[in-house]
């Protein structure tokens, strides 16, 4: 999906003229700079300054990295009032409530490798330990267009993978129509079968001597 950032930009700008108090607007200015080029940033700006968890005025002081997974991260913000969570990759953005309620759902839970709650919380305590979260074009261990780090398994369809059958790029070479037999991939039954084929091959994940000179918003995914 590709996001018009200078659009995403200008929309949190509106919405912060409504959103954040006259005395921090300078320093949410500067942390929206930071994240100008990011669309992971970007969306949870975005979300946060047009839903207001509070209902009230408030601004993000800063934006931590919780854990991610194949291209999904989960964010926490620290405002002026509380500290929130987000699951965000390319392809959207869940609010997942505020950080000192210490919950996420089982799901996420499992999806993120936490053996249970309390395990999450300890790893978000202190809050200050967590790593800034950091824009990804600057990131050369994560894919510019799938958002998956070093060692990952690219999203189905990323520009960037590597075909290894061939060696070429995966979604122009012609080795998925060889190896399907067919003349194009139309079906999810197909694409799944495709993907068993790719992983009996041996995929190739995603390493920082794939990353192209420039960064492309290529598809993601959302957790549902």
């Amino acid at each position: 999906m590709h996001i018009d950032l200078n659009r995403q930009r200008k929309a949190i700008t509106t919405a912060m003229d409504y959103a954040v108090p006259e005395a921090f607007r300078a320093d949410a200015d500067d942390l929206l700079e930071i994240y100008r080029e990011d669309s992971i940033g970007l969306s949870v700006l975005l979300e946060f300054y047009s839903y207001l968890p509070e209902a009230q005025e408030d601004w993000i002081r800063e934006m931590r990295l919780v854990n991610r997974h194949q291209g999904i991260f989960l964010l926490a913000v620290r405002t002026h009032r509380n500290r929130y969570l987000y699951l965000v990759s390319s392809e959207g953005i869940e609010f997942q409530g505020s950080l000192d309620d210490g919950f996420l759902s089982e799901e996420l839970i499992d999806y993120f490798g936490y053996e249970n709650v309390e395990a999450f919380s300890a790893a978000c305590a202190p809050f200050d330990r967590l790593p800034l979260y950091e824009p990804l074009q600057f990131d050369a261990e994560t894919c510019p267009a799938c958002h998956a780090a070093t060692g990952e398994y690219h999203e189905l369809g990323c520009p960037v993978e590597i075909c290894p059958w061939c060696g070429g790029q995966l979604i122009n070479c012609d080795c998925r129509f060889e190896k399907m037999g067919l003349d194009a991939l139309t079906t999810e039954a197909q694409l799944v079968e495709f993907e068993i084929l790719l992983e009996e091959r041996g995929r190739i994940p995603y390493s920082q001597e794939q990353r192209p000179s420039f960064a492309d918003e290529g598809p993601g995914v959302l957790f549902d």
